[in-house]
């Protein structure tokens, strides 16, 4: 198979080789000169540049042509589907329906779309030139098509951020959201042919908008629940997803409804890849490549039968220099710690929002018996670790 792989995600997070036979299909990758740089050399590949700055699709069009004769478009990055459905036009190649990548990267539109499913979502606001809102009390203002929390802003009253909402330039580019009290998990799996498969649920430790401020962030898996699947595969139905990654978020109340927060069409960030691989032996790159190509799925490995989390401590906050970490030698050897990552000495602090276990001072794997004891273990790591900047 003659396959274009729009390559985005980070090489160490995707794997492709764990997933593709090079020697087998006649494969091209094509990005910007900084990511083609982590592509090992060994790969058996053809690797086209674009120019920074260029935007994505227009120069992928104006490199490849229908007569290239590619059969698939592989684009596993949140940040390039939409580009990659104008690709797929430009070379002929099938792929996902526009409006569905719409729904799934638009954070107005994804809720629009679960209107009279059933499915619980918080109240929201898409535009500055409409009049207000009806809720009161907290209320969030965050980018319609943002990642990573980068943005979002929390505000204790409607008032405040109505105004915030009406005095941006790039109002259209935005919404109002209701705020919703409850713990936050995420969903991870896979669909195939609109059948969600694989799912494991976690619980996050803190909550993503607060990574943005400083705060560490962490996740714990838990323990298979029914109404877990039940509301995920309500989600995949409504939304109208058919093949590859979900990552879900959703909210959990005091009284166990659970609330729709938002979704994507792709893996998830930070440690969730490799958490999922050890639970349950499932390498969800390698698994959405197969299902996206029509390829048989991998066997899975066996799994730990541990529960399986992370903990990432931010850096971009501090400033410019280097990290001063410090990490407690009883937490460092502890046997539930699959693996500690932290910044090699010298190395600048990343300026930029990242969940990437090589750009951060510090990032935690580990795993535990029980959930509970996983958490437990997370939140005293949190709670002891110190990261600060070395004077200059």
């Amino acid at each position: 198979m003659k396959i274009l792989i729009i390559h985005q995600v980070p090489y160490p997070k995707m794997q492709y080789h764990l997933g593709l036979d090079h020697e087998r299909h006649d494969i091209t990758y094509i990005g910007y000169s900084a990511r083609m740089e982590d592509l090992p050399t060994s790969l058996r590949a053809q690797r086209l540049s674009l120019d920074e700055g260029e935007d994505l699709a227009e120069g992928i069009i104006r490199q490849t042509s229908p007569q290239d004769g590619y059969q698939a478009v592989l684009s596993l990055s949140e940040f390039g589907i939409l580009q990659a459905h104008s690709v797929r036009r430009h070379l002929g190649v099938p792929g996902d329906d526009l409006a569905m990548l719409q729904r799934v990267r638009d954070k107005v539109e994804m809720k629009a779309a679960l209107r009279g499913s059933g499915i619980a979502f918080p109240r929201f606001f898409p535009a500055p030139d409409l009049a207000a809102p009806d809720w009161q009390g907290k209320t969030v203002l965050k980018p319609r098509q943002g990642a990573s929390s980068d943005g979002v802003r929390i505000y204790p009253e409607l008032g405040q951020a109505w105004t915030a909402f009406s005095e941006l330039q790039d109002g259209d580019d935005w919404q109002l959201e209701e705020y919703i009290e409850g713990s936050i998990h995420h969903a991870d799996g896979l669909v195939q042919a609109g059948e969600l498969l694989d799912l494991t649920v976690s619980r996050y430790l803190n909550k993503p908008v607060d990574f943005a401020k400083g705060y560490p962030l962490g996740s714990y898996q838990l323990a298979t629940d029914p109404r877990h699947f039940a509301f995920a595969a309500d989600v995949v139905q409504a939304l109208g997803i058919r093949d590859g990654c979900l990552h879900l978020e959703f909210f959990e109340t005091a009284d166990q409804r659970l609330v729709f927060l938002e979704v994507a069409n792709r893996m998830g960030g930070a440690g969730v890849v490799d958490a999922h691989w050890r639970h349950g032996g499932i390498h969800l790159p390698s698994h959405e490549i197969a299902i996206r190509l029509g390829l048989p799925r991998p066997q899975p490995q066996a799994g730990s039968g541990r529960f399986h989390g992370w903990l990432v401590f931010p850096g971009h906050h501090l400033g410019e220099g280097e990290a001063d970490l410090r990490v407690p030698e009883d937490l460092a050897n502890d046997r539930r710690v699959d693996r500690l990552h932290t910044l090699p000495a010298g190395q600048a602090l990343n300026q930029n929002i990242t969940y990437h276990e090589w750009q951060v001072p510090a990032f935690v794997e580990a795993s535990a018996e029980t959930p509970q004891g996983l958490a437990a273990f997370l939140s005293d790591c949190m709670q002891r670790i110190q990261i600060n900047r070395k004077p200059t």
